[in-house]
């Protein structure tokens, strides 16, 4: 996809928007509401129109696609409405019959966690339940390409990593899947490759790690402090590069050079035979990262609309 661009009247909601997405990875759209990934998803799907640039799925332009194309993805958007009086059972059958090649419904329900509820009706299944039900929709047709939409929202935590660990087999049998998500840990744990947008426009692409990586946000060491001090300890950890500090017997420095300091650190307590009790070391997260990028940057799309 190259120069994608959209807009709703005056709004400009995608704004030269490029990505390649490499067959058989997990790629990440992440955004605030109203930033653009919700339109850039459904222009991908083939449910909405783009202004300008190129686009193209499975060798096809989803804009003018035919059924040959939709034949071959699956869409898991965030809430599917499914007949209340049917059966999971009966719904998988139903949608799966869209689909010139479907997988079993059995190997379906136990992919999804749903095995043994199969014969039961859909208004008498729980939030989480439902939800598994829509993943079982999307992966009824053994798609090429998947289009996950907030996946696990409202799953506890048992339930999402049995979704990961699907998100995985797929992958792991060639499916493509682009996935938007909320929840960083959900993006760290299954992206190969995440693209942030914001205000419309990317603002920054690699892998997680890679993120994290480029990040200019210096890195915490924290321990337990064996002496009786307060405040700034600089004087009795001579040598840190970072600003050392200790409140409530909390020792914490902040450092550009966590390596170094760490080893500084401990040579400093195996010196005076002292222990550092509950050292970590936390670096920037994914989170923090996200929370960097977006800051400050303004909404592409019309606020209280549909097109996050």
């Amino acid at each position: 996809m190259s120069g994608l661009e959209k807009s709703y009247g005056d709004v400009r909601a995608v704004d030269g928007i490029s990505f390649e997405v490499e067959p058989g990875e997990v790629f990440a759209l992440l955004g605030p509401n109203g930033a653009g990934k919700s339109t850039t998803v459904e222009i991908l799907e083939g449910h909405r129109s783009r202004d300008a640039g190129t686009v193209e799925v499975l060798g096809h332009d989803p804009g003018t696609a035919s059924a040959a194309f939709r034949d071959r993805v699956g869409i898991v958007l965030q809430e599917v409405g499914i007949e209340r009086e049917l059966t999971v059972r009966e719904a998988l059958v139903h949608y799966g019959a869209c689909y010139s090649r479907r997988r079993p419904v059995d190997e379906v329900l136990e992919l999804v966690g749903l095995d043994g509820l199969g014969d039961r009706r859909t208004h008498r299944l729980s939030g989480g339940q439902k939800r598994r039900i829509d993943l079982a929709l999307g992966i009824i047709g053994d798609p090429d390409v998947l289009f996950l939409d907030e996946p696990t929202t409202g799953f506890d935590p048992s339930a999402r990593r049995q979704a990961w660990e699907m998100v995985d087999g797929l992958r792991s049998l060639g499916t493509t899947i682009v996935l938007t998500s909320h929840y960083m840990d959900e993006v760290q744990a299954l992206a190969d490759r995440v693209l942030v947008i914001a205000g419309g426009r990317a603002v920054a692409e690699g892998t997680p790690d890679e993120l994290r990586g480029s990040m200019d946000r210096e890195t915490a060491i924290r321990a337990r402090f064996p002496l009786d001090a307060d405040g700034t300890v600089d004087d009795l950890l001579g040598g840190l590069s970072g600003r050392a500090t200790v409140r409530g017997g909390r020792l914490e420095v902040r450092t550009e050079q966590p390596t170094a300091d760490l080893h500084r650190l401990t040579a400093w307590a195996l010196e005076r035979g002292v222990d550092l009790d509950d050292l970590e070391v936390v670096r920037p997260t994914l989170e923090d990262v996200y929370l960097d990028l977006i800051s400050g940057e303004p909404a592409g799309e019309p606020a209280g609309g549909d097109h996050g």
